[in-house]
């Protein structure tokens, strides 16, 4: 398997994909990885016979029009690693790079699923019970029309029951109240349309407080919303155990409170932790694309590394456009 890695993309770039990448090629010994930027630069960082380099030598800065630096920069990193899974010269492709610029080189290059009409991006957030809720999209829209949200649905959907493992995925639209009339004019719309199509199991509006409580298995919602509740629970869960971890250092019997409770601490800091998830696929392009967190460190570009791997295996993309055209999605 060989997966293309953008080594400029991210706050603590070229340092950490590279060092991602050394990382992942450890605890995989059938992977093959091509960094992707300026080569020779990147040569004398890193060095691995499972490693290659492809030369990129500009970058897309995150202050740029996206589709603009997209098409004026066919040399840059993220732009060469999308040609490459394009060509087929690597089987997925990994960065931390501008969202808006992953979803133009998506577009422009390898173009979306038969059926699809806006790719988004997709997170798996804990939940109570232990599963996890599949919530999209998450950043790549930032508004949605009730169509587009129906996509979204549908994508979700096959997703879970391919890679999450859940056979009839209960579906939910994300609202500020669980009562049909409630919410724009789109999601409205969404939630009629999800109520006629018998081949999903819709479960009606769910409010983001109960969005961690295990009552749905897919979570839709446009872009905007979505990136604001992902932000908004990471930011809880980091100021969370936060407090808890000073409020379990703040005296003898706190401390050992808190070397008692530690293994179950570890756990949840794991779940809610995005060095942990490594990055987020972005479904309905023709290719696996990954999206590492830009604030992303060593573990978590080897975990997206890992992702892509994964959705490759699982040829998420042929599943998700086979299953659209023998549904009745639009």
């Amino acid at each position: 398997m060989r997966i293309a890695l953008d080594a400029m993309g991210g706050d603590r770039a070229p340092e950490a994909p590279l060092e991602g990448a050394r990382l992942a090629l450890a605890q995989d010994a059938a992977l093959e990885v091509v960094v992707v930027g300026p080569e020779a630069g990147l040569r004398e960082r890193i060095r691995h016979p499972r490693l290659h380099f492809e030369d990129a030598p500009d970058v897309i800065g995150t202050d740029e029009s996206p589709v603009a630096a997209v098409r004026r920069k066919p040399h840059a990193s993220l732009v060469r690693a999308t040609a490459l899974l394009k060509s087929g010269e690597v089987d997925g492709l990994v960065s931390a790079g501008s969202t808006g610029a992953m979803m133009a080189a998506g577009l422009l290059l390898l173009g979306r699923l038969a059926g699809v009409e806006r790719p988004a991006l997709t997170a798996v957030l804990p939940t109570r019970d232990g599963r996890g809720v599949l919530l999209l999209d998450v950043g790549a829209n930032t508004e949605a029309r009730a169509p587009q949200l129906l996509q979204f649905a549908w994508m979700g959907v096959h997703y879970a029951e391919h890679v999450l493992g859940r056979p009839t995925p209960r579906v939910a639209l994300l609202n500020i109240g669980v009562e049909a009339n409630k919410g724009p004019t789109a999601v409205r719309a969404a939630y009629h349309e999800l109520k006629t199509r018998n081949a999903l199991h819709f479960v009606g509006n769910v409010e983001s407080r109960d969005l961690l409580e295990g009552v749905a298995d897919v979570v839709v919602t446009d872009g905007f919303v979505g990136n604001v509740v992902l932000k908004a629970v990471e930011g809880t869960a980091l100021g969370m155990m936060r407090q808890i971890g000073a409020a379990l250092s703040s005296g003898a019997r706190a401390k050992l409170g808190g070397l008692l409770a530690r293994p179950a601490l570890m756990a949840v800091r794991r779940a809610m932790d995005y060095e942990e998830v490594g990055g987020v696929p972005l479904l309905g392009l023709d290719g696996v694309v990954i999206k590492a967190h830009g604030a992303s460190g060593p573990r978590a570009f080897a975990n997206a590394i890992h992702r892509a791997v994964e959705q490759a295996r699982h040829h998420v993309g042929a599943l998700i456009a086979e299953s659209l055209a023998a549904t009745e999605a639009p």
